[in-house]
């Protein structure tokens, strides 16, 4: 008992989390022989929470420091760089590190990398936030992280990281006139990537969202399979390991993009109902604990964590429902892989960690 108080765990973090990893496994395990996918989840899933309770012992304030997250910074770029030198294709993708049997995503790194950078840039100019040049020089460092994942080809990671560098913008305070100016941007942006960068494939998914009954056989096919799968659950789901979609495999990736269609057929509009409960009581409590930051940084920090995992969310579902284009992206805790559960639950020891330090007066 000693031992948990030392650390200061906040449970109200750790729990929903939990549980939501704890419903990926069960998505993943056939209940019929060996299954590799379970088994992997399950040691990595071990592994994380290990090292959420280390990282709650440790005090992160020294990430305060500049020198810190542009270290941070540099070191995701060089991992970009890496990438596109030696990284293994994935889907038709460059997307994968492999050091000896481990396979890294460097994206996971990226992702966090931009969010840390952002909270301290924002930190030390609240009251100049409605400068345009603030704007501007915080897009161009969205942009360098951008530009890498975009060339690889992984449009979603690059989505991802606009989206979280808009929405810290916002959290942020911007001007109406300027974030006008940032819609309009935006819309010029996709034009220009439409007509000149977007690989075929990326059109292909974009178009069989707008209409997915056009090529079920083909681009379309992932997401008119996910929607069958999410609509054959009903009220309760078919019952744990009974999703034909899934264990059939109609549903391709059904433990990775598409986990939360494979979890809705089993357990139905009620389980996927509680599962985005324990989403939403996450997100909650970690914009929450930002209200109640020792500091600026810390603050803006879990609100940048917070729309990182809204994000995923928003649109790992909506492409698992057909509501949004096919992308690939996994849904956090839940999805396999060791890379992104290990980057969200490190992130998740450190906002429990910073808890203890959110005491007092807040440090501008």
């Amino acid at each position: 008992m000693r031992i948990v108080d030392r650390l200061h765990v906040d449970w109200f973090l750790f729990a929903p989390a939990f549980l939501i990893s704890l419903a990926g496994l069960v998505t993943m395990n056939s209940f019929s022989g060996e299954n590799y996918f379970f088994f992997r989840q399950s040691i990595w899933l071990l592994i994380v929470v290990i090292i959420f309770f280390a990282a709650t012992a440790i005090d992160w304030r020294f990430m305060r420091q500049t020198r810190v997250i542009v270290a941070i910074f540099f070191a995701t770029l060089f991992a970009l760089v890496l990438l596109s030198l030696i990284g293994q294709a994935a889907k038709g993708a460059e997307r994968w590190l492999r050091l000896g049997p481990v396979a890294f995503q460097p994206f996971d790194l990226a992702r966090i990398s931009i969010v840390l950078l952002l909270a301290k840039y924002f930190s030390r100019r609240h009251v100049e936030i409605r400068n345009i040049r603030h704007i501007l020089v915080s897009g161009f460092y969205a942009l360098v992280i951008f530009i890498p994942l975009f060339l690889q080809p992984n449009f979603s990671g690059g989505v991802v990281i606009a989206s979280v560098w808009l929405g810290m913008v916002l959290v942020s305070g911007i001007s109406k006139k300027h974030l006008l100016a940032v819609v309009v941007g935006g819309a010029l942006a996709f034009i220009v990537l439409w007509s000149f960068l977007l690989a075929p494939y990326q059109k292909a998914r974009v178009i069989s969202f707008i209409h997915p009954l056009a090529d079920v056989r083909g681009a379309g096919y992932n997401a008119y399979q996910s929607t069958i799968a999410v609509g054959s659950g009903q009220i309760f789901g078919k019952g744990i390991g009974q999703g034909s979609q899934s264990k059939l495999l109609y549903l391709p990736e059904y433990e990775t993009d598409f986990i939360f269609a494979a979890f809705t057929e089993e357990w139905g509009f009620v389980g996927a109902g509680i599962l985005l409960a324990l989403f939403l009581m996450l997100l909650f409590r970690i914009v929450n604990n930002a209200e109640r930051a020792a500091t600026n940084f810390e603050a803006l920090l879990g609100l940048g964590v917070a729309i990182l995992f809204a994000i995923h969310l928003v649109i790992h579902v909506g492409m698992n429902m057909g509501m949004l284009p096919v992308t690939g992206l996994t849904l956090p805790f839940m999805s396999y892989g060791g890379s992104h559960l290990l980057v969200e639950w490190l992130t998740l020891g450190i906002l429990s960690s910073n808890t203890r330090h959110s005491r007092g007066p807040r440090v501008l």
